[in-house]
């Protein structure tokens, strides 16, 4: 019993030291800066539009979510993921292929915050920072696997 118990805190400690390099890595610490950026970004956009100038959360959390993701291409592009290349196909690839993944996101986002601000009656900013949580996971899985897997 007590080597059964030594070998389970053995493969926890072991799950620990791999996720703890895994998110120490360059990629993952430049991913997570920008992404707080972006995610900076979506929510500074959406408060500014919902809040200030009194849009509908549909239109604002829309128009936040097309800066952020213009944002986050060009940082996920150049310093995440260091895809450097600008020729036409590839650029062109990735772009739409960015893109499409994150409309993936935004049927998340939307579906999130009309679930967090319609249904649950949450107040706007914690409902959008609550959804952005998850859609950054996303994008991050998307981006990684899809997006930018190849060396440019």
């Amino acid at each position: 019993m007590a080597y059964m118990v030594m070998e389970a805190v053995a493969r926890v400690k072991e799950t620990i030291k791999k996720l703890w390099r895994f998110c120490t890595t360059p990629e993952m610490i430049s991913y997570l800066v920008f992404g707080v950026l972006t995610t900076v970004v979506n929510i500074a956009v959406f408060s500014l539009c919902h809040e200030a100038l009194g849009w509908g959360w549909e239109l604002s959390n829309l128009l936040a979510w097309l800066l952020a993701v213009v944002f986050a291409f060009f940082t996920n592009k150049l310093f995440v993921f260091r895809s450097k290349s600008f020729r036409l196909r590839l650029f062109l690839w990735e772009l739409i292929s960015f893109f499409g993944a994150r409309l993936l996101s935004l049927g998340v986002d939307m579906a999130g915050m009309w679930l967090l601000l319609d249904v649950a009656g949450l107040p706007s900013l914690a409902a959008k920072i609550a959804v952005n949580v998850l859609v950054v996971i996303i994008n991050y899985i998307l981006s990684k696997l899809v997006i930018f897997h190849q060396k440019k």
